[in-house]
């Protein structure tokens, strides 16, 4: 039977397509530290608060791609290469979503807009983070190998979700409300449509991987077109609504450290 959670344990079961998995999320993982913490070093003075919030979101970031370097290394692996299809924090650089990694480079602070951007931004991608990390953990909560792992990485991605939702009906209540749900907007329409190719790209390297027939992608190919064409329909919604978390403050504390999986 083809279903998420067999999916996953044929590719956590084979070191190669596990590799390959945890290769391509500790790389977004640390592009996603890098982009935080430049982040963090560019808020103008106006928000100089919101900089140590934005500072632990880019070492949750970090601390989850040293989680997937400590998955590999407790088997013997070592990363692979990510090829450009499947580097989905790239392609949703390259089609305008976030802030431009030359602005990041450059000493000169951010905007307000800016910052507005880099959260609108967030949100959509940490709806997708959260997702996938409560699927996992629905069936991978209690695994011996990779169990603490979703565990932790589940509670950062929820405590992101939060802190998005949090600061951007701060700034909405501050009268950016019309720049903030165009921004989500296109976030969330850009942001299905890539993660429809990377899906694809990555369905297509584990099936070679793994062996898979014909058959199997096609069907697994069906189900992300399918899934996207919900979400390009109506599913987009549930990314760009905004309401008060339960947790307030959730990234106001210090990131927890990884070093159990070292």
């Amino acid at each position: 039977m083809l279903s998420a959670r067999n999916l996953f344990q044929e590719i956590l079961d084979n070191d190669e397509s596990f590799r390959l998995f945890c290769s391509i999320a500790a790389g977004g993982e640390s592009q996603g530290g890098w982009e935080n913490g430049r982040i963090a070093s560019l808020v103008p003075s106006s928000e100089r608060a919101l900089a140590p919030k934005i500072a632990r979101h880019g070492a949750d970031e970090d601390k989850h791609g040293r989680i997937f370097e400590a998955l590999m290394r407790k088997r013997g692996l070592i990363p692979v290469a990510v090829a450009p299809d499947t580097d989905y924090t790239m392609l949703l650089e390259r089609s305008g979503i976030g802030l431009a990694h030359d602005k990041l480079r450059r000493d000169k602070p951010l905007t307000v807009r800016d910052i507005i951007v880099y959260l609108s931004h967030s949100r959509v991608t940490e709806q997708r983070a959260a997702e996938q990390m409560d699927l996992l953990l629905r069936h991978f909560a209690d695994h011996p190998g990779i169990g603490r792992a979703v565990r932790m990485i589940a509670s950062d991605e929820g405590d992101h979700l939060a802190y998005t939702h949090e600061e951007l009906l701060r700034f909405a209540a501050a009268g950016h409300g019309r720049l903030i749900q165009h921004t989500l907007r296109r976030c969330a329409l850009t942001e299905i449509r890539v993660h429809r190719d990377v899906s694809l790209a990555v369905m297509a390297h584990m099936g070679r991987i793994l062996g898979w027939p014909r058959s199997k992608y096609a069907l697994l190919a069906a189900g992300i077109h399918a899934t996207y064409a919900y979400e390009r329909l109506a599913g987009w919604h549930r990314m760009v609504g905004l309401s008060m978390p339960e947790r307030l403050d959730a990234l106001g504390g210090p990131a927890a450290p990884a070093h159990e999986f070292a």
